[in-house]
């Protein structure tokens, strides 16, 4: 799987080359799933802005609203009540999977439980792109600060990248998100570790990684 791993989404043209290059032709050829499931994780997130993350409008049109050839959408939570016979053909048949924010635990507990997370390693054309904890849920842990699903039993996620990441730093929502607050959470989870803004992506081909920013990040370990 190739992974797109951002803060904000496809919010700049670097970003969006990134992307194109990786689905290997245009966006408007490209099918998408889109799976919001991180959300009901959040407290901060419920119906009405997961169906602003469905349906691509303004700020979520970073993701859905791309132009893509045809959008679908790809709930975890309903995936082991239909079984794999149904559900698992959906996936390989897309392009890409684009991946909304919320609580990473949360969306790390039902990627496990759906089986997801088992099919990930046989997809190997498909492009993943995360928004926040679409991105941080393929990292080994995303520290106690980004925790908010009272059902998690620790901060780890999938572990399929060997970094951890910061999100949304400097955001002007969230002031918490300093780069010295970034630090001091590195140094909590004591591996490689970044701290992106919304401006910025990290993209992971065959285990090469490289940054794609055009705003603030730093290499924290």
């Amino acid at each position: 799987m190739k992974l797109l791993l951002t803060s904000g989404g496809v919010t700049n043209d670097s970003i969006r080359d990134a992307l194109v290059d990786m689905l290997g032709k245009p966006i408007a050829a490209c099918t998408a799933l889109c799976i919001p499931t991180a959300q009901w994780g959040h407290p901060m997130c419920g119906p009405a802005t997961a169906r602003g993350f469905v349906v691509g409008g303004a700020p979520w049109n970073h993701m859905v609203g791309l132009g893509w050839k045809s959008v679908g959408l790809l709930e975890l939570t309903a995936l082991p009540t239909i079984g794999e016979a149904r559900w698992v053909p959906w996936v390989r048949e897309a392009d890409v999977l684009l991946v909304d924010g919320g609580d990473a635990t949360y969306l790390h507990h039902w990627m496990r439980e759906s089986g997801l997370a088992d099919l990930l390693p046989s997809l190997s054309e498909t492009v993943w792109v995360g928004v926040s904890a679409g991105s941080m849920v393929m990292t080994p842990r995303i520290g106690a600060y980004f925790v908010e699903w009272q059902g998690a039993p620790d901060d780890r996620t999938l572990g399929i990248v060997d970094f951890s990441i910061f999100p949304h730093l400097e955001h002007e929502m969230m002031p918490g998100n300093t780069l010295a607050h970034a630090e001091r959470w590195a140094a909590d989870i004591a591996a490689p570790a970044y701290a992106i803004d919304d401006q910025t992506a990290i993209k992971v081909v065959d285990g090469a990684v490289e940054v794609i920013s055009e705003g603030r990040w730093k290499q924290l370990a």
